[in-house]
């Protein structure tokens, strides 16, 4: 517990200088701990992170996160599309070379990786964007959720949420998380309101707080399936990246999606 009480303080002093300052120091920010959040994904599953699969992988993971203006901005005269269809063509004529050692269901892993760690980290630099104070609601909702569920689970927890993926976790636990993360979200509309009413940040909040739940389970999926405890170590006491921002990764694109933002 000490262990992971200096962790999280050290790693908050390093995070929310580059949340309060935005612009381009946070942006790079992101690019570094989505492309650590990339590479530990391919570690799990025993990717060679140096290898040509690996370096596609990476920069197709900076391109996805590049601030277009719309689907039909270019980058050196290539469209979104293009460039996406060039890295799949590109594995998979990489598949034909080394004659399946790289395989056809590592493409399909490839790709989903990098879009599944490209668009939860594109949508926060895009949420910074909108203004400090979405990113703060967003970080308030995920951090009270994840401390509600563990008060309500430890204290109340009797029914399983999902027992095949994360067997700690109850009903009980996720449905504090929902209540402790409106009591918070509705604080922060008194202090810093936004120009939506009371009534819609609490709808938000709920849906948010449950998105981001499953976002924690899909992570807690992936653990499993590939045997290991923590999706990387740079965090001791906390694991990796993704172990930190898999609740974010599916609550910043659905602010954006529902038009909270």
């Amino acid at each position: 517990m000490k262990q992971r009480i200096q962790t999280a303080i050290l790693a908050l002093v390093l995070f929310l200088p580059f949340v309060l300052y935005g612009d381009w120091p946070f942006t790079l920010f992101v690019y570094a701990i989505a492309t650590i959040g990339l590479i530990e994904l391919m570690k799990m599953h025993k990717v060679t992170i140096y290898s040509l699969p690996s370096f596609l992988a990476i920069a197709f993971l900076w391109f996805i996160l590049f601030p277009f203006q719309d689907v039909s901005s270019t980058f050196f005269g290539l469209t979104q599309m293009e460039v996406t269809i060039l890295f799949v063509m590109s594995l998979l004529t990489y598949m034909v070379l080394v004659k399946n050692k790289f395989t056809f269901d590592d493409v399909g892993f490839m790709l989903l990786a990098v879009v599944y760690i490209g668009i939860g980290f594109y949508y926060l630099i895009e949420t910074r964007n909108a203004g400090l104070n979405y990113v703060i609601y967003a970080l308030l909702v995920v951090w009270s959720t994840d401390t509600g569920a563990y008060i309500f689970g430890r204290k109340m927890g009797r029914k399983k949420l999902w027992p095949e993926i994360s067997p700690k976790k109850t009903i009980e636990g996720a449905l504090g998380g929902i209540i402790l993360a409106c009591i918070v979200a509705v604080v922060f509309q008194l202090i810093a309101p936004f120009s939506f009413s009371t009534l819609v940040v609490i709808l938000v909040t709920i849906l948010a707080s449950v998105f981001g739940q499953i976002g924690d389970l899909v992570e807690s999926a992936f653990k499993r399936h590939y045997g290991v405890k923590d999706s990387g170590n740079i965090l001791p006491g906390h694991g990796g990246i993704l172990d930190r921002f898999d609740s974010l990764l599916f609550v910043f694109p659905l602010l954006h999606f529902i038009g909270f933002i």
